[in-house]
This record gives structure tokens, sequence and C-alpha cells, in this order.
């Protein structure tokens, strides 16, 4: 008598779990972009705020120069064109800041995090939904005129402690699972994203004449695109000497040590995108892959002053593109659950109010 056979699953769930399995991975994914492009936002901020308070005695041409320059490296121009006439500390900091009509803005970004992790709240540990959420409270309690009344710095300190918070906590509390892998590629494919935007804020800021590069508004520009990136300290402790505007460029790109330097992410990126196509270093199959792999024999293989000779911008504008389809294609490919608008009630309130 034959042995009797194990009962088959029904086919209707095995499209239901694959269907679950990619929400989460899409929520999680989604869930680590948006806390990590928060941050950075608020990095941009307060270090363009900063930079400004340091030289008082420039004009209203020059200041609003620095920010529109935040503007046209966040590549949104047209939008912000259409909201509001002229850019300012005020209207670019309500733009970056509080404005949901912008997708990309600190309160946006935090709406988005806390809907994604609301929707896999049984994934994830207590400790990393409550950060989530008391930021999203923290938010809602605040407007532009309220945080310049308060000072803007401790503003965007919070908003950095709070993604540091949630960080480390994610490291301590999330086990080390396909779900960890979604978190890590998510966080480092937009820091690396967001690195290239930081570097490419100095493109934007045109100097008076060639004569003013190297000296100290031009340094103070390029050490104030060190702080937005928490590298300042770092760059001292390896170069030991001035700042100078092609050994800060070189350490923020090639440095596979410092945590935010686009070598140190694509490595990482290249890493978890590996793990989660169950691709091999040696012979990467998928164009997300390959993809990955030669950006990252680039990066270990140029010199800065390969890059110079391309032009930083064109070459930052290269990586942008590069990342924008690595995500885009593990997205549809290994989360191909319908993205949700997340914002839509949150922009009606806004407009009401």
């Amino acid at each position: 008598m034959p042995p009797a056979k194990a009962p088959a699953a029904p086919p209707a769930l095995r499209p239901q779990a694959t269907i679950m399995l990619s929400r989460v991975a899409h929520s999680l994914y989604w869930m680590s972009r948006y806390i990590e492009r928060a941050e950075n936002v608020a990095r941009l901020l307060e270090v363009n705020l900063q930079f400004l308070f340091d030289f008082q005695d420039f004009d209203a041409t020059k200041q609003n120069q620095h920010w529109e320059s935040l503007i046209l490296s966040s590549g949104e121009e047209e939008l912000f064109a259409k909201l509001y006439e002229h850019a300012d500390s005020r209207s670019v900091t309500e733009f970056f800041a509080f404005d949901l009509r912008n997708p990309s803005s600190i309160l946006a970004c935090v709406y988005a995090a806390r809907e994604n992790a609301r929707m896999i709240r049984d994934q994830i540990s207590l400790e990393m939904w409550e950060t989530i959420n008391e930021l999203h409270l923290f938010l809602k309690s605040r407007s532009t005129a309220g945080v310049w009344a308060e000072g803007p710095n401790e503003f965007f300190n919070h908003i950095k402690r709070v993604s540091h918070l949630f960080q480390g906590l994610t490291v301590s509390t999330y086990s080390r699972s396909e779900g960890w892998e979604f978190i890590q590629f998510g966080k480092y494919i937009e820091r690396a994203d967001k690195t290239t935007r930081i570097l490419d804020v100095k493109y934007h800021i045109l100097l008076p004449s060639a004569t003013d590069v190297g000296g100290a508004v031009d340094t103070a520009q390029w050490q104030a695109v060190l702080r937005s990136a928490s590298a300042l300290e770092a760059y001292r402790r390896y170069y030991v000497r001035e700042i100078l505007p092609w050994k800060a460029a070189e350490f923020l790109i090639f440095s596979d040590s410092f945590p935010r330097s686009l070598h140190f992410c694509v490595g990482q990126i290249d890493e978890f995108l590996r793990k989660i196509l169950g691709e091999t270093a040696a012979r990467p199959k998928s164009p997300a892959a390959r993809a990955s792999r030669r950006l990252l024999a680039d990066l270990q293989s140029l010199t800065i002053t390969d890059v110079l000779d391309e032009g930083l911008h064109e070459f930052l504008m290269g990586i942008q593109s590069t990342l924008a389809d690595i995500g885009d294609e593990v997205v549809q490919t290994t989360m191909f659950y319908p993205a949700e608008s997340v914002l839509e009630d949150q922009q009606q309130q806004q407009q009401q109010q």
C-alpha cells in the first residue's frame, strides 16, 4: 500500500501568503527610506541656516541663492515654483519641513513612515513603533511659525536624534531576517541618494568669480557640506589639515569606512541587494545586481581627479539615476504590492487649516 500523501495546501492560500509577504517587504522598505529621508532633509535645512547665520553680511540675493540651491539639488524646483513665489528662509523651510504637498518634506516623510509602520505593526518591535508614533505626534504639534519662534536648530536636531534612536532600536530589537534586509537596503539606498544631493548643493551655489575658489566663503561652504553629512570631524581625523574642496568631495565619495560616504553606502546596497535577490557577487544575473556591481567597481577604481574631469555634477546625476533604477527594479520584482497614497487625508487637512 503506497504511503499516504500529505494534503496539499489550498491553492488560494499561496497567492495570499505571497501578497502578504510582498506587502510587509514593501512597508518595511519604505518605512526605512522615509525615516532616513526625513533626517537628511533636516540636515540640509539645519546646515544651510547655520551657514547663513555665520555669514550675516550676505545680501538678500546671496541668501536666496543658497536656499535655491537646496531646491535645485532636490529636483523639486517645478513643484516649489507652483506653490511659492520666491525662495527665502521661511518659504523653503515651510516647503521642506511642513508642506504635505511636497512628498519629500519632513512631515510628509514621517506621516508616510508611520502609515507603513502601522500596516505592519505586528512585524516590528514595540519600541520601533513607539518611536515613529512619538515623532509623528511631535510634528503634528509644530508649525513653521512655532519652529522659528523656538529656534529651528533645536527642531532639526530633534528630528536627527529620533532618527538615530529609531535606527539604534531597529539594530537592537529586529531579528536578522528577510525583513532586516529590506530595512537596511532601503536605508542605504536613500542615504546614498541624499549624499549625492548634499554634494550637489555646492554645485548649485555659484561663487562670484573663479578667484574665490578656495577662499574663505568657498571653504565655509565645503565645511557646511561636510557638517550636513556629520562628516566634519571624521574628515579632520583623516586628513588632519585645512578643508580643501577636492579633499572634501573625495572623502564623501570614496571613503570606504565613513558610514555616509557613497562608497560605503553602495557597498551596503550591493550586499543587501544580493541577499534579497539571491544573487552571488561573482555572477550577478539581474539588471539591478549588475548595476550595483558596476557602481561599486567604479567607486573602488575611480579617483577624485577622474570625477572632476568628468564634472562633479554630471557624475552625481549619473549615480542618482543608477540608484533610482536599482530601487525601482527591486520594488517591482519583490514588492509588487501596489503603493498606496498615505498622504491624501493629511494634505486635505492641511489645506483646510
